[in-house]
């Protein structure tokens, strides 16, 4: 029976059996990440280059775009190599790094969709304090703050999880390294630390959540009572994007790490993971340029310059804001 000191790599869940599957996942898998660094990279572009966007709502969009490239950019381009080269390994100190990284960009990103529901609240709730409440020290401190977070909780999570001896053998069964699974592997008993551990910081992200539908129960209160539609449309347009992207985010996520492991399966375990891991990530650019005619118009000039000239963008400082 193999203990962790034994172990110098995993075997991740292969996505298909046979060979000509596996390509098309190869190609599916690119597809996906090609569009979410497409995505992503035009919102970071648009944001640092368009000095009308240098506000801190834009600010915290980039910071999620930048956080949303970090984390599909943990996961895919294994699981798209293990595709091409017909193969399911990863080295011990490979799954301990995406583990660490994935939790990371994870954390990280939840702690700035909390943020950014603040940022919203105080900018349709409380409009004259809008200036002082969300300066640009405070909006620095904020987003240091979401980004501290997530190292701080991977350190955590990953010095918690790899000390655990590991008994169950070496197949991961996902496409990744992820907390659930590598505790599956763990000896019979020794695991409860790290269950105890994930179900406090379910509390917390809860308790995040909580904050975020008081806020917007706010926010939608002080929408309704606008006199103006215009303004009712603006303020919606930036609102339900990101209570969409919440929503999806946090009942993925908290259902993948807390399920009973009565009702797993590997097919199950990859839908959850693919809609917290990969989806987001993607459909965020989408979701919050569909909506917000501003950030359609500095991508737009965004692609026009690309394909017209090579061009210079100015520095983004967090004193635009």
């Amino acid at each position: 029976m193999p203990n962790s000191s034994s172990i110098s790599e995993f075997l991740l869940l292969p996505l298909a059996d046979t060979r000509q599957l596996q390509l098309l996942h190869f190609w599916l898998l690119l597809g996906i990440y090609l569009a979410a660094l497409l995505g992503n990279g035009l919102i970071s572009t648009a944001v640092a280059c368009d000095r009308r966007l240098h506000t801190p709502m834009y600010f915290f969009l980039l910071n999620l775009a930048l956080l949303d490239l970090g984390c599909i950019s943990t996961t895919l381009p294994k699981a798209m190599a293990n595709a091409l080269w017909d193969t399911r390994a990863i080295s011990y100190a490979g799954c301990a790094a995406q583990l660490f990284f994935f939790t990371f960009f994870i954390c990280a990103e939840y702690s700035l969709l909390t943020i950014m529901s603040y940022d919203r609240y105080v900018a349709i709730c409380k409009p004259l304090h809008y200036g002082t409440l969300m300066d640009s020290r405070a909006c620095a401190t904020m987003a240091a703050a979401a980004w501290g977070a997530g190292v701080l909780s991977s350190l955590l999570h990953t010095a918690s999880t790899f000390s655990l001896p590991l008994c169950q053998g070496n197949v991961v069964n996902q496409f990744f390294c992820e907390i659930p699974q590598i505790l599956k592997l763990s000896c019979s008993g020794y695991y409860l630390r790290e269950v105890v551990f994930l179900i406090f910081c379910a509390i917390l992200f809860f308790g995040s959540f909580v904050f975020i539908v008081l806020s917007y129960v706010q926010i939608f209160l002080a929408v309704l009572r606008m006199p103006s539609e215009q303004g009712r449309h603006k303020a919606f347009s930036t609102c339900l994007p990101h209570l969409a992207v919440v929503s999806l985010f946090l009942s993925t996520a908290i259902y993948a790490n807390l399920k009973p492991p009565s009702i797993s399966s590997p097919l199950l375990d990859l839908t959850v993971a693919l809609l917290y891991a990969v989806v987001p990530p993607t459909l965020n650019p989408i979701i919050y340029s569909m909506r917000n005619q501003e950030v359609k118009n500095a991508v737009s000039k965004v692609i026009n310059k690309c394909v017209s000239q090579t061009f210079n963008c100015p520095s983004f400082g967090i004193h635009d804001i």
